[in-house]
């Protein structure tokens, strides 16, 4: 059997600089594992869909992995991005790049960028996701905000963009209620875009930049490759 084609499923965007993080990033999977082949597929916002491409490597015999540029698990892996594999003989679909220890660690080195401090417990940081009304999306960030909290001293809570709660600018408001003298709020996005331009708004001090570009996401996604095997390997 042929290797498969990796395809990098990510939501989607119409902001230029995030299109081309995420163009990007499918590349630098490639650097790191010469010939490899990937393919380029979004569940919203711009084209080629994922059923789209799917389908087609599936009616030429090309077997296929999808991995989701998505960091937690809500709709669009567990409907969208299924309903794809599930109707395209030969593909299968990996788990989302987050939770991952590797994003908490791009999250702490952004939030030193971005001047704060993570051994004084007076700044606090709100992880602030996009948001999703699937339990297991909120579960995700949630998990990963406990990998934060793991290297800061202040504390660190969500926030989110949409479909879940409390929004960013009341999580941001809480933990000042709560003692902050400085609150940051931590991108946990790809790439700028919608929900990323809304967090300068939130009333935090700061707001960091996206995850990407950092090579330690390129690895993950080469991980949940791997970890999703050849389709009918196992």
């Amino acid at each position: 059997m042929s290797v498969p084609v990796l395809v990098a499923c990510a939501h989607g965007t119409r902001n230029a600089t995030g299109r081309r993080l995420i163009a990007e990033l499918a590349l630098a999977a490639r650097a790191l594992r010469p010939g490899l082949t990937t393919a380029a597929a979004f569940v919203d916002v711009q084209p080629p869909t994922v059923v789209d491409v799917v389908a087609e490597l599936s009616a030429a015999g090309r077997p296929a992995i999808v991995v989701p540029l998505l960091l937690s698990g809500g709709y669009h892996v567990h409907v969208d991005i299924a309903g794809a594999v599930a109707g395209s003989p030969g593909t299968v679909a990996a788990r989302p790049l987050g939770p991952d220890a590797r994003l908490a660690e791009v999250l702490h080195d952004r939030l030193v960028t971005a001047g704060a401090d993570p051994a004084d417990p007076c700044t606090a940081v709100v992880l602030a996701a996009a948001g999703s009304s699937d339990v297991r999306a909120v579960a995700d960030v949630e998990n990963t905000a406990d990998l934060l909290q793991r290297t800061w001293a202040g504390p660190v809570t969500t926030g989110y963009g949409s479909a879940a709660l409390p929004a960013v600018p009341d999580a941001v408001a809480a933990a000042r209620r709560a003692g902050a003298q400085r609150v940051v709020v931590a991108s946990y996005l790809l790439a700028p875009g919608h929900f990323h331009d809304k967090l300068a708004s939130a009333g935090a001090d700061h707001v960091t930049a996206p995850l990407l570009p950092d090579d330690r996401i390129a690895a993950i996604l080469l991980d949940r490759y791997d970890a999703a095997g050849p389709p009918g390997s196992s």
